[in-house]
């Protein structure tokens, strides 16, 4: 990276945003940025811990669950008593919009070309992963000594294997009028060529068996998905831009990260929470919508020699940040945003506000973060959907119900939402992560 020099910045904000940079390269899907937060966090001296084990916590200690290997819970056990000074914690998401390859997926066209059947994850921009070089990771189930317990790899191919070709201009006029893509025909990626001596061969399976150096016959199941080849960059006049993807949701996991091992220990347990699958509605044993949350919490709890009404009345002290991004005003659709309220790139972080629920924040939540931000010289924005636009949702409703704690709904501004390259700022990065350090001192 070129060594500029910033007037009235501080160097910090170019080598937190070159971590960012080089922590979602390595997440290619929700399961290598599990294990990259699990690397960071053994670095720190942070130890795993298993759900079957009985657990014996120490105030100071400093532990992380994962689960289904594409999420994880970290905490640190404050000074204080659990039950009077409660839990503090982050929330966000480790998966992103995009495709996943579906089982049997070779299709072979006109006995020449091999395409990979594909079905779309969550809601991406579908025309920004057309004539880009793709490549495939994910987890690779293998055969085990015992059924219920098969091994698991993770698999990154790690080269351009994939492409999704556009159809020409003369075959498709109205292309840029409007086109409307179908999700089982126009979106299947490329793969390879026939050639005779491979033509019964199953081309992905043998992928994955001579990169996982592996019996092919060892191979079970798996759960890949696409991701694009070229990495993430800082770009601009000034490199004041972050072009990247799967910036939602993993820039939120990586400020809450930062902020978990580079703040103090206090009298609140401080627990960052990366959960799967918020793209698709959070409804599986790893999302935000199941009792994950709750039954870790708990355990701390009671791993602490507490009971189940110490756990409630920690709760009554709690409160969380839900951490997702939050959609800046676009300068070529300045119509688009709520007329009041105007969320710019790096201008700080956004509190994300719904009347129909959508978000979690209410004037009490909207009140601490707006405190926490003063405290720590951060900018604080507001974002309101137009009232004749449908906004998304985020963990942070689902959470409150679950645990009853007030939940604040934020997020860092972004432009290009859900695209294959999601554009932010390099301010905006330096102020989240004073932000939630803030929040978590």
């Amino acid at each position: 990276m070129k060594n500029l020099i910033y007037v009235g910045r501080d160097n910090n904000y170019m080598n937190n945003a070159q971590e960012l940079l080089d922590f979602i390269n390595k997440g290619k899907t929700a399961f290598q940025s599990t294990y990259e937060i699990k690397d960071i966090l053994d670095k720190q001296g942070y130890t795993e811990i298993k759900e079957e084990d009985k657990w014996e916590l120490k105030k100071g200690g400093k532990h992380y669950i994962i689960k289904n290997d594409s999420a994880l819970i970290a905490f640190e056990i404050g000074n204080g008593d659990i039950e009077k000074d409660g839990f503090r914690l982050i929330g966000a998401h480790t998966d992103s919009p995009g495709f996943r390859i579906k089982p049997n997926p070779e299709m072979k066209v006109e006995g020449h070309y091999v395409k990979l059947n594909t079905e779309v994850y969550g809601g991406p921009i579908l025309s920004t992963w057309f004539d880009r070089p793709l490549s495939i990771a994910g987890r690779v189930t293998l055969k085990g000594e015992n059924p219920f317990n098969p091994k698991v790899e993770l698999l990154d191919v790690n080269k351009p294997i994939l492409i999704i070709p556009n159809l020409a201009i003369h075959m498709n006029r109205s292309v840029n009028e409007g086109y409307e893509y179908n999700k089982q025909k126009d979106t299947l990626p490329m793969l390879a060529l026939v050639e005779d001596k491979l033509e019964k061969d199953n081309y992905l399976i043998n992928l994955i068996a001579e990169t996982l150096k592996v019996d092919s016959s060892d191979i079970l199941d798996f759960d890949l998905f696409l991701y694009e080849y070229a990495e993430g960059m800082l770009i601009g006049l000034n490199d004041e831009f972050i072009s990247c993807g799967r910036l939602d949701d993993l820039w939120m996991v990586f400020a809450g990260l930062k902020a978990l091992i580079s703040s103090n220990q206090i009298k609140a347990t401080k627990v960052l929470v990366a959960l799967d699958n918020e793209e698709i509605g959070s409804l599986t044993s790893q999302g935000a919508n199941s009792s994950i949350l709750e039954n870790i919490l708990e355990r701390i709890t009671l791993g602490l020699e507490k009971d189940r009404e110490d756990f409630k009345r920690a709760l009554s002290n709690s409160i969380m940040i839900s951490a997702d991004l939050a959609h800046a005003i676009h300068p070529n659709y300045t119509e688009k945003c709520d007329p009041t309220n105007k969320p710019m790139l790096g201008m700080g972080p956004v509190l994300k506000i719904a009347a129909g629920g959508s978000y979690s924040t209410d004037s009490y939540a909207s009140a601490v973060f707006k405190g926490i931000c003063e405290k720590a010289e951060v900018p604080c924005q507001v974002f309101v959907n137009r009232s004749d636009l449908r906004g998304g949702t985020t963990i942070g409703p689902i959470t409150a119900s679950k645990l009853n704690i007030p939940v604040i709904d934020m997020g860092a501004p972004l432009l290009s939402m859900h695209s294959i390259r999601e554009l932010a700022t390099v301010k905006d990065n330096e102020y989240t992560i004073k932000a939630f350090t803030e929040f978590f001192n």
